[in-house]
């Protein structure tokens, strides 16, 4: 399927309510603030307008501040991939989707039991997804805990892009992590200021502890990337219930405030800086408190962070695909549909989460990441609608058959038969069962194909990696642990 299909017809707000949600934001952010302990963010705000209380640490920003400041944030980003046919244009309600999280478990690709994430992991799932064309952009989905955590920044983006070259997001973790990144990036595309222009890299931070808190640590970290204007995405994800209101509307609130006050706070300290509206709301289980990721009401609440991110002119980064089900099942598939298709119709611009996680975000499947190509591969094809053209309308190939008539033959027929619909990978439709063969588990089992799948793609890849000049240079001046 086409990626940046322009999505939009799915909204869960009307502008009415969206209008209802912006103004109890802006009372939220005027009345209540933001906690700010850092005093150099606290310094900047003190500069815009804001009611700085340095004393409480307490922001509050008024709604003409956030009108003067929010204009400065572009509403278009491009986030490049080192192939220019992997690049990104986030505008409007245009939807690309892929990987992320932080999976501390791993389905291995080879055994099936589940064991720690490592290195490795990260580099095949790149060269993984660099070959399923539905996953638009990749996320390191597994922390690798079989490095030094000093280390983890500099290593995990390296790893990622010696297997890819669609786009890499990927946290900084402290500043010293990110400014490696960084360099270690301009190096890889002959300097700083060509790194600027095509982006092939971003980051995100959670500079937000939800409610209302700026994290002082992230905050750090934030503040060095939009120093240096390379996109980032603002990441808060209060749970419902739990770190926000229970209502999906007051989370909504709550979570529109939050984005706005890192927007303003980006704005004032480098005004242009680009910025993707990282909302992601979630839910809590008021049973344990865990967080509930395979209800509706998630993706739901997804699909209205696009609404709210247009409604101010930013793009958005999201989440959906996200399944309670511990492994590749059958309450993976449709806890992942729901949400993946809300937000593809929505028009979300840039939907992380959306390949491969398991387990509320705790695991990562090889295989799954293959189930995960068809199912955005079906939503896409929702997104893209039904072409409506004086060629296919077809009135003249039906005047040409007649009452019965066939179309096998047709010209009309041959041109679109390899177009007009959606080819599974996984299942082909040449190799589906008949109902005489039901009873070959083996055949239909899903988890054993996807990973058998996933298993020649990674054996076959060549990698796209980092050519071996470069490579040189990068090992000789960071510590790069990947072999």
């Amino acid at each position: 399927m086409e990626k940046g299909l322009m999505g939009g017809r799915y909204r869960p707000l009307s502008r009415d309510e969206i209008g209802r949600i912006h103004e109890n934001s802006l009372r939220i952010l005027d009345e209540v603030g933001v906690q700010v302990e850092l005093p150099a963010a606290l310094e900047i705000f003190s500069r815009s307008g804001a009611k700085v209380d340095k004393q409480n640490c307490r922001v509050r920003i008024p709604p003409k501040t956030v009108e003067k400041y929010i204009r400065f944030a572009p509403s278009k980003i491009l986030l490049c991939g080192r192939d220019e046919k992997n690049n990104l244009y986030l505008e409007n309600s245009k939807t690309y989707m892929g990987t992320g999280g932080a999976a501390v478990r791993v389905i291995d690709l080879h055994t099936g039991e589940i064991r720690k994430g490592n290195l490795s992991d990260i580099v095949h799932m790149a060269k993984l997804v660099e070959n399923l064309d539905n996953v638009h952009f990749f996320i390191r989905p597994c922390l690798a805990q079989d490095i030094p955590q000093h280390c983890l920044g500099i290593n995990e983006f390296y790893a990622a892009l010696s297997g890819t070259k669609k786009h890499v997001m990927g946290a900084g973790y402290t500043v010293e992590g990110a400014k490696q990144v960084m360099e270690m990036a301009a190096m890889m595309c002959g300097g700083m200021e060509e790194l600027r222009k095509n982006p092939f890299i971003s980051f995100i931070t959670g500079w937000m502890r939800s409610p209302l808190c700026f994290d002082s640590d992230t905050t750090e970290v934030l503040m060095e990337v939009v120093k240096e204007s390379i996109p980032v995405a603002l990441a808060s994800a209060p749970m419902a219930g739990s770190t926000s209101p229970l209502t999906m509307a007051g989370t909504l609130c709550q979570l529109h405030a939050e984005e706005i006050s890192g927007i303003v706070f980006t704005q004032l300290l480098n005004p242009g800086a680009p910025v993707l509206y990282g909302g992601v709301p979630g839910m809590a289980d008021m049973k344990d408190l865990s967080f509930k990721a395979g209800g509706v009401e998630f993706g739901l609440m997804n699909a209205a962070i696009s609404q709210l991110a247009r409604y101010i002119g930013i793009p958005n980064y999201c989440s959906a695909g996200i399944t309670e089900a511990k492994i590749p099942s059958m309450q993976a598939i449709y806890e992942k549909t729901f949400s993946v298709c809300q937000c593809a119709l929505a028009g979300s611009n840039y939907v992380h989460h959306a390949a491969g996680v398991l387990e509320s975000i705790l695991t990562v499947g090889y295989g799954q990441f293959v189930i995960d190509n068809e199912i955005i591969g079906m939503a896409m094809k929702m997104v893209m609608g039904i072409k409506v053209d004086e060629d296919r309308i077809a009135f003249e190939e039906i005047k040409k058959a007649g009452p019965g008539g066939n179309f096998l033959s047709s010209r009309h027929t041959r041109k679109y038969m390899r177009t007009e619909f959606l080819e599974p990978m996984l299942v082909p439709r040449h190799e589906r069962t008949s109902p005489e063969t039901m009873q070959d588990h083996k055949h239909l089992d899903i988890l054993l194909r996807a990973r058998a799948k996933a298993k020649d793609i990674i054996e076959s890849s060549q990698g796209n990696g980092i050519p071996p000049g470069v490579d040189r240079k990068l090992r000789k001046k960071f510590n790069i642990m990947t072999p």
